[in-house]
């Protein structure tokens, strides 16, 4: 209905009526709790409901986020990562037709449309579904119903406390998950197409819900950019860095210790930890130091019973427990040519990698020496060390969940991005995060030009919008599904042009890593 006094769309929820604001065509609602402040008694505890609200309710600005760390330079002129003030940071934002909320017709006829519930990246320490290259008004504008969420972050979200439910920022994820179920039809989105979609931690967050049985039944198609069934740690390892975190803040390691530790002094321990991991004292860290990220989901039993792709390779991850049922959940996924350019290249290491480093990052990795050969045949001893990297951390996993689910009874599609970005003198390439904004097409929101820059190609934003789209109305972006005769792979941005699909791309560089999951 409109509310009468300001002619601005209002959509009332069990908690209570939201006025929202209309733009082109689009209806937003922003900043929309979907779980009660986690503050006091509630900050290290499961998400709790939302305490309802008389009145309506204004949702035309973004609500507060999460606490985290701003980017160091140079990633703070690359990324765009607002940091809103406010304790209600469990909440979530909403774009759909402006029809679907004034009751006439948007064209795309009567029934509920697809949503598409997007998570945002960030190492789980970092990020917001704040960010404008997520705006989700081409979603809407295309007939899918868009929702950006927020998630607690960091040792919040995923620290592994003795006296907190563990793996927060997934609980966070699945109550998103559940008011999207209840609430998104009086959106005019269809409860029965939710598609979760996610860019690095965001793809292993969904990838992770793919085979938790806390969320089964709560979407139908999952799309993953970036990151895949690998990223978890141990009890072991995540106990470690609470430890550490405990020791260098001078209190327990527990949920009541963290609590009296001053906001601001708990979230800048929290990044010289984790930027130690990732940098100095990397390999001395294990599991945690390979992938760089210090706070990441942990193997509980109960919300990741166990690392997902070992999960998903026997299919008792994509259910409930409680029968031997494969739900039919497409998935695509994919990875960026040149991802580990993102880390490298702001920092100007590229050039000063020498033909030492590869025998080194392999056996780091588990790759023998004769098998990190294969990556000495690159230009200059820096894209080599960084095509492996980007092998094992993105796109090898992102091929073991295509694998794992051959046979199973819904196909996996796979891409791969090559676009490269023009930034840092060209030297940024086809890095990570930069396809975020051709998938939303969002290349012309300003905000975004430090990782794309202004004259991003139009036409390929529309190209890869439209696949991303049929995928969450259709469950098929529109080529064959990958599978072991032919190994398809779209192509999106490469010299081939527009519907480009190669078998196998890469071949000899897949195959060194055969046998290693």
């Amino acid at each position: 209905m409109n509310d009468s006094a300001v002619g601005l769309p209002v959509v009332t929820t069990r908690a209570g009526a939201l006025r929202g604001v209309v733009a082109d065509g689009v209806a937003s609602f922003k900043g929309i709790p979907y779980a009660a402040p986690p503050t006091g008694p509630l900050r290290f505890a499961e998400p709790a409901p939302v305490p309802a609200w008389d009145g309506v309710r204004d949702a035309s600005a973004y609500g507060p986020t999460p606490p985290k760390p701003r980017y160091l330079p140079p990633f703070d002129t690359m990324l765009s990562d607002p940091i809103i003030p406010g304790e209600g940071v469990l909440n979530l934002n909403v774009w759909t037709p402006a029809p679907r909320v004034a009751g006439g017709s948007d064209g795309a006829g009567d029934g509920p449309l697809p949503v598409l519930v997007w998570i945002h990246g960030g190492a789980f320490r970092g990020g917001t579904g704040a960010v404008g290259v997520y705006d989700g008004s081409a979603f809407a504008r295309d007939g899918v119903v868009c929702v950006t969420i927020n998630y607690r972050l960091g040792m919040d979200g995923f620290g592994l406390l003795p006296d907190a439910p563990h793996n927060r920022g997934l609980l966070d994820q699945i109550a998103a998950l559940r008011w999207v179920r209840d609430e998104i039809a009086a959106f005019g989105g269809d409860p029965g197409r939710v598609t979760i979609a996610g860019e690095s931690a965001g793809a292993m967050s969904a990838v992770t819900l793919l085979a938790s049985p806390e969320a089964s039944g709560l979407f139908h198609g999952v799309i993953a950019q970036s990151g895949a069934g690998h990223h978890v740690q141990s009890v072991q390892s995540a106990t470690r860095v609470a430890e550490e975190l405990g020791r260098r803040l001078g209190v327990e390691p527990t949920a009541a210790g963290f609590a009296t530790v001053p906001i601001d002094d708990f979230i800048a321990a929290q990044l010289q930890l984790g930027t130690e991991v990732s940098t100095t004292d990397r390999l001395g860290w294990g599991e945690v130091g390979l992938d760089g990220m210090a706070y990441e989901p942990v193997v509980d039993g109960r919300v990741v019973p166990r690392r997902p792709i070992d999960a998903l390779a026997d299919a008792s991850g994509e259910d409930a427990v409680t029968d031997d049922r494969v739900p039919a959940v497409p998935v695509l996924i994919g990875a960026n040519s040149q991802e580990y350019r993102f880390w490298l290249a702001p920092l100007g290491m590229l050039d000063q990698v020498t033909a030492d480093a590869l025998p080194f990052a392999g056996d780091a990795y588990r790759l023998p020496a004769e098998s990190a050969a294969v990556y000495a045949d690159a230009p200059t001893p820096g894209d080599g060390l960084e095509a492996l990297i980007s092998d094992w951390f993105f796109r090898i996993p992102a091929i073991r969940v295509a694998e794992a689910r051959w046979g199973g009874p819904a196909a996996t599609h796979v891409y791969e991005f090559r676009w490269g970005s023009p930034q840092l003198d060209g030297t940024l390439g086809a890095a990570h995060a930069v396809e975020i904004a051709f998938a939303f097409d969002t290349t012309r929101v300003e905000s975004g030009w430090g990782m794309i820059g202004p004259d991003a190609p139009e036409a390929l934003a529309a190209e890869m919008h439209a696949a991303w789209v049929a995928f969450a109305r259709d469950g098929d972006p529109g080529w064959p599904a990958y599978e072991p005769r032919r190994r398809a792979v779209r192509v999106f941005g490469g010299p081939e042009g527009e519907g480009a699909v190669e078998d196998d791309p890469h071949g000899p560089r897949r195959e060194v890593w055969d046998g290693l999951r």
